[in-house]
């Protein structure tokens, strides 16, 4: 677990911004802050409603004023980055810099440090990421996340439907438990500076499975026999864009499952933070087969 005291023994409250805290991975971040004691503001773009401990700002993170005021008083900052353009970040990390705090950025195992570009567009915008904030001086602690298993929320209308999950397929990787990743957020939220570690950590689940392999646990978990269909690129964009997503995103998602490579690394870099191994993709479905139901 963190050292969350001060110097002289006395506990130490840290404040905390959080960004992205409506989203899946946010949510748990935001719950084992106030857990820990902390002092926890959210940046977020729409008010949300009161939440006893928690102070909303609202703002963008392309918004210089909106970022500069959410960062008075703040000693670090949890840092998801939501756009596939790394350029609008810039004048974020120049109110980083004038602010100082520690900042922890969620970034992808999928990069490949020894690539000049990246597989696809969502791996490049983590790698430009990384890159810019380390070269403007702010030390950074980068945690590279693996798939999180909360994405399969987004099968929650087709496994209600029926027990075919279609979409485009991609490539095999260790899914890791979302609970796992804001534990190893937060730990390293609380960590005195000093004790960070400069090199990137890989978080991972302990399995490396494919789609179909998640939706037959998820399956598993319902009692259902549930099965994946991959569909052709064409197919699963018409789809997506029906739904009304956005282009852009759209592409990106596409250029993912065509030429992102398959991962069969696992890591322990979830307990080296936590004190304790990551769980289970079958665990996961279990924990939340209710929300499929």
């Amino acid at each position: 677990m963190p050292d969350v005291t001060g110097p002289t023994g006395s506990p130490c409250r840290s404040s905390i911004l959080v960004t992205g805290a409506v989203g899946n991975l946010g949510r748990e971040v935001v719950d084992r802050l106030q857990a820990h004691g902390a002092r926890v503001r959210c940046l977020v773009r729409h008010q949300a409603g009161p939440r006893p401990g928690v102070e909303w700002a609202v703002g963008d993170l392309t918004d210089p004023a909106a970022v500069r005021a959410a960062l008075v008083g703040i000693d670090a900052v949890f840092l998801i980055w939501p756009l596939l353009d790394s350029a609008p970040a810039h004048d974020l990390v120049a109110e980083l810099i004038a602010a100082a705090p520690r900042v922890v950025y969620l970034s992808s195992t999928a990069i490949d440090d020894e690539a000049a570009r990246q597989s696809d567009p969502i791996v490049q915008v983590h790698a430009d990421m990384e890159a810019l904030l380390r070269t403007a001086g702010l030390r950074p602690m980068v945690l590279r996340s693996d798939t999180l298993a909360s994405n399969a929320r987004g099968w929650i209308p087709q496994v209600r439907a029926g027990d075919v999950v279609s979409g485009p397929d991609i490539a095999r990787t260790a899914v890791v438990d979302e609970r796992d990743v804001a534990d190893a957020v937060v730990a390293t939220l609380l960590v005195h500076h000093n004790q960070l570690e400069r090199e990137p950590l890989l978080l991972t689940g302990p399995e490396v499975l494919s789609r179909a392999d998640q939706v037959a646990l998820l399956g598993v978990a319902l009692r259902r026999r549930l099965r994946f269909q991959a569909l052709p690129a064409d197919l699963a964009r018409s789809r997506m864009l029906t739904d009304g997503r956005p282009e852009r995103l759209v592409e990106a998602l596409i250029a993912a499952s065509l030429r992102r490579p398959e991962s069969n690394r696992t890591t322990d870099h979830v307990e080296r933070l936590t004190g304790r191994p990551a769980g289970t993709f079958a665990r996961w479905a279990i924990d939340h087969a209710v929300e499929f139901s």
